[in-house]
C-alpha cells in the first residue's frame, strides 16, 4: 500500500512540476510576444532579437520536464 501511495505522489508532483512550468512559461512569453510583435511592426531588421526573447521563456517548460523524468526515474 505504501509504495502505491509513493508512486502516486511521484505522479502528482510530476504532474505539478510540468503544469506549472508551463503556466509560468505561458505568462512570460504572453508579454515578451507581445512587446516583441510591437518591435517587429517598429523596425523589422530586430526580427532575430525578437524571436530569441520570444522563445526563450520555453526553456522553463524543458525544466518543469527534466524535473518531472528526474521524479520518475531517479526517486
Amino acid at each position: 500500500m505504501a509504495i502505491e501511495t509513493e508512486a502516486g505522489l511521484i505522479a502528482i508532483g510530476a504532474g505539478l512540476a510540468v503544469g506549472l512550468a508551463g503556466i509560468g512559461s505561458g505568462l512570460g512569453e504572453k508579454d515578451a510576444a507581445a512587446a516583441a510583435i510591437g518591435a517587429i511592426t517598429e523596425d523589422p531588421s530586430v526580427f532575430g532579437r525578437a524571436l530569441i526573447f520570444v522563445v526563450l521563456p520555453e526553456t522553463i517548460v524543458i525544466f518543469g520536464l527534466v524535473i518531472a523524468i528526474m521524479a520518475f526515474f531517479v526517486l
